[in-house]
């Protein structure tokens, strides 16, 4: 055979040259071989060419001039998708600002700049400290870049490539973190415009797309390079960004009122609480304070023991030999607080004898142990048994804030012991106790999550079904909507968590229902069944308020120190408005707390508006002003709390009147 007619490769068909990928809405699209999610808007429309920012390819956030595989899901993302849309921006805007950075100084180096909540930081390394000022020009810098509508693009390149290119540039903490993405993995450089950085992406598709009025540089932070304390201090640049100016007016609003109603300030100017460093993350309560913490422990203890829980107290100081049998000594001990005792003294004992004990982090162990005490039958469960339980966990200094992180605090905690058919009587039940006791403490809107099996885990499927079956069965039955959280569960059980939304728009995660096959396994707990059989009950854990110090501290925040009348601490002061009315003040507080009221008489030779003032200021809800009058005619003229107008009443009428209004929820 001569070579004319060797064999030659045959030319590709016209079919193995196309991609065809799926949109969300099933249909078919297919291009040529190469093609990217740009290719794809324009092929669908030209208005989506200018929306489009990036693309969803088979679940994951892509850059739009990725090219797309055959087969793909592909979903084009725009403005309108909000959770990717800000993604995408606060990640632009870390890369902007930190070319914005070294466009005004070009000796700072630059590090790293992740995206957080609700915006983004970027450390850097600059000998001179960062300014009020300096973060004016930098922001102004960053929307001159943005109206540069500079294109973003994307390399990848070899990991010696990189290296060099950054040792040329002296950027040595991007030389160091090339050489800490693993082998294998790419090393992917970015350009926004002439600047360029290393990142994993995705981004933008030009620096215009990001809203030029829409973010905002919040503050200047030290943190340690990789936060290892033995590194070079840097400088971190925090920002926030949105997707339009309105979005970022909200945020900034909220950020001020979240100022106003710090639960720190509101707390001094209440006199309800303190800390000090000789008990760091430890609360001392004042005596207003600790009336409003007893009012509302009074009420959950009310709201427990008609929901047939069984209230009981367990120690503070426990062996480290529970904790190792529980398995919280192997993956908790970090963080719990521990003594030893030098037992060698007592008879008996050998010499140097040590025992190790720990603060209890956690009751559900101590639970365990009650549980234990004495045969159980099937007949005896659902067996519901509370505690107040104090509890102690080591947090970092750094990590606490007032009332809603410490290191001593009070869970109004249950466990629930009952069998796998019991499971989802018991999550309806206790829903519908969650949910009351929100509403009457004024949270009417809360979020629930259902997280189901993470890969390491214990139990068997069938039993991991059924829990998780029995869970989303209670919710679906009280007409609920939730979110299912795949994966997250708890190596024990799947769980739910219940997140309340306050006054000003904020989610705060507090109550939450597990189920639990390990614990009652490790801590050798059972009952007899119908069978006679022995078997392991089902340990459901649960909580509504999570700690009673970091509820508080959400309370006095969501009401702004306006507490309802029934947890205010001092709910009514009745002030003299001459010397002469002295007597029937006193008279009338003794009254109004024969009716069960927290009264107080404010007799002092101050003016009447000073003292209104400074009640006011505490957030006392009512202010009775008596005088010649209100003496002569035994009434007093009510003030409530933020209402300029006053009313008179019989004195006798509004002790009825007030003490009504001040009976908890769950007692009218």
């Amino acid at each position: 055979m001569s070579d004319a007619h060797a064999a030659r490769p045959e030319s590709p068909s016209v079919e193995a040259r196309q991609v065809t990928v799926t949109l969300p809405d099933g249909a078919t699209r297919t291009m040529p071989a190469g093609s990217s999610s740009a290719d794809l808007a324009a092929d669908i429309s030209r208005s989506l060419v200018k929306a489009a920012i990036a693309a969803k390819v088979d679940g994951k956030l892509t850059d739009l001039s990725a090219p797309l595989e055959d087969g793909a899901q592909v979903a084009l993302v725009t403005m309108k998708d909000e959770a990717e849309a800000l993604e995408l921006v606060r990640h632009d805007c870390a890369h902007i600002m930190a070319r914005a950075v070294q466009e005004l100084w070009p000796d700072v180096k630059v590090t790293i700049g992740p995206v957080i909540e609700n915006g983004w930081y970027y450390d850097f390394d600059r000998e001179e400290a960062f300014s009020t000022e300096d973060l004016e020009a930098i922001e102004k810098k960053m929307r001159e870049i943005i109206a540069k509508r500079d294109p973003v693009r994307t390399e990848v390149w070899e990991r010696e490539r990189a290296i060099a290119h950054y040792e040329a540039g002296g950027e040595p903490y991007k030389v160091e973190l090339v050489g800490m993405i693993p082998e294998g993995q790419p090393i992917r450089m970015y350009w926004h415009g002439d600047w360029q950085d290393l990142c994993r992406g995705p981004h933008l598709v030009h620096t215009g797309q990001v809203p030029p009025d829409a973010f905002k540089l919040m503050s200047v932070a030290g943190a340690y390079w990789r936060g290892d304390h033995r590194n070079k201090m840097l400088q971190r640049i925090y920002g926030v960004a949105f997707r339009s100016r309105q979005d970022l007016e909200a945020y900034l609003h909220q950020l001020e009122e979240a100022k106003r109603r710090d639960h720190r300030k509101i707390g001094r100017e209440m006199d309800l609480f303190h800390l000090q460093d000789e008990a760091p993350g430890m609360v001392f309560w004042h005596p207003d304070g600790w009336t409003v913490y007893r009012a509302l422990e009074d009420y959950m203890r009310r709201r427990l023991t008609k929901a047939n829980y069984k209230e009981i107290k367990t120690p503070q100081v426990v062996d480290r030999k529970l904790w190792e049998a529980s398995g919280h000594w192997e993956n908790y001990h970090e963080n719990m607080f521990i003594t030893e005792i030098d037992e060698s003294s007592e008879a008996g004992s050998h010499a140097n004898e040590k025992r190790v004990n720990a603060l209890k982090p956690m009751n559900c162990p101590c639970h365990v142990q009650v549980y234990n005490q004495g045969q159980k039958s099937y007949r005896d469960l659902p067996l519901r048994l509370a505690e107040f339980g104090s509890c102690h966990r080591y947090e970092s200094s750094g990590s606490m804030h007032g009332l809603m992180r410490v290191r001593g605090f009070t869970q109004d905690d249950a466990h629930i012991f009952c069998t796998e058919d019991q499971i989802e009587s018991e999550c309806a039940d206790f829903i519908q106790l969650l949910s009351s006791v929100y509403r009457d403490l004024g949270f009417d809107a809360f979020e629930i999550k259902l997280s189901t099996r993470p890969e390491t885990r214990v139990g068997s499927d069938e039993v991991w079904d059924k829990a998780e079956a029995a869970l989303e069965k209670a919710i679906q039955a009280l007409g609920l909507p939730y979110e299912v959280d795949p994966g997250e569960g708890a190596f024990y059980g799947p769980k739910l968590d219940f997140k309340l939304t306050d006054a000003i728009g904020r989610e705060w995660q507090c109550g939450t229902f597990q189920a639990d096959f390990n614990l009652p396994q490790r801590l050798d707990a059972e009952y007899v069944n119908d069978a006679g059989e022995k078997v392991r009950p089902v340990m459901m854990h649960r909580a509504i308020l999570g700690s009673f110090e970091r509820f508080l501290g959400i309370l006095i925040e969501n009401h702004a120190g306006r507490f309802p009348l029934w947890l205010a601490p001092k709910q009514v002061v009745i002030a003299t408005i001459t010397s002469d009315a002295d007597d029937y003040a006193l008279e009338a507080a003794a009254a109004l707390r024969a009716v069960g009221l927290r009264a107080e008489a404010d007799v002092r030779n101050e003016k009447i508006n000073y003292k209104v003032r400074e009640h006011s200021l505490a957030h006392v809800p009512l202010i009775l002003a008596v005088g010649r009058k209100e003496v002569e005619e035994r009434t007093v003229s009510i003030r409530r709390l933020g209402e300029k107008g006053q009313s008179v009443m019989d004195l006798e009428e509004a002790a009825a009147m007030i003490a009504e209004e001040a009976t908890p929820p769950d007692l009218r």
